[in-house]
């Protein structure tokens, strides 16, 4: 049975409570998880840092060590977590849909409306998150259904792409209907792996949950 708790961090414009379907498929794997909430509209990625901080030096005993799944706008705060609070034992982390590179829906959106971003696109969203530490494992999972009002925006830009003087390859323009899957990769990620889903479908998908589960226990995704 698995040791390590499960921290999962929800994205932008959601609670805590989206991650539970996911929560509790980890459950059903032995996994002890918590559902850590936070402003993502009013606070900055490092407060919401810190407060996670908090929240495991008054509830979690530092023996143990704890896993991290994120979703979108989550994944980016474990990066910043892992490099600024480096006491903690990590043993393997997981981001579904997170634009690791930045994210040129957000771009867009903080250029016409800042406000529907709010705090979280600086040193977030704006793709200029803290490197990840060499020691930790991360892998990535991307979606390449298009469905969302972020593919507004991202149509717009692969009409834009197409009529540039070189044509991106296809697989450039796919996207979850807010995240490119290339916005998804890193190269200090251990396995990265795209799926059939959405952005926010991604969060209720049975081969997800699977594969993260998979990750969690083996460091690598399932083929």
């Amino acid at each position: 049975m698995p040791t390590n708790r499960v921290i999962l961090i929800h994205g932008l414009h959601q609670a805590a409570f989206v991650m539970r379907p996911l929560a509790k498929r980890l459950q059903a794997q032995g996994f002890d998880t918590h559902q850590y909430g936070y402003r993502s509209m009013r606070d900055g990625i490092k407060t919401n840092s810190a407060r996670l901080n908090d929240w495991l030096e008054n509830h979690h005993h530092p023996d143990q060590p704890i896993d991290l799944v994120g979703h979108s706008l989550g994944g980016l705060i474990i990066r910043d977590f892992v490099t600024a609070y480096p006491q903690w034992q990590i043993g393997r982390c997981v981001t579904l849909g997170t634009p690791h590179m930045g994210s040129i829906c957000a771009d867009y959106i903080w250029r016409l409306i800042p406000a529907v971003v709010g705090r979280s696109y600086i040193d977030a969203l704006d793709g200029t998150v803290a490197p990840l530490p060499k020691h930790i494992e991360l892998g990535v999972i991307a979606g390449n259904r298009p469905y969302g009002l972020g593919q507004l925006f991202l149509h717009h830009h692969n009409r834009k792409l197409r009529k540039a003087d070189v044509p991106p390859l296809k697989q450039q323009l796919d996207h979850d209907g807010t995240v490119y899957v290339e916005e998804t990769k890193m190269e200090a990620a251990v396995d990265h792996i795209v799926m059939p889903v959405s952005h926010t479908g991604m969060l209720v998908n049975k081969e997800v949950a699977k594969q993260a589960f998979y990750f969690l226990e083996h460091g690598k995704f399932e083929r």
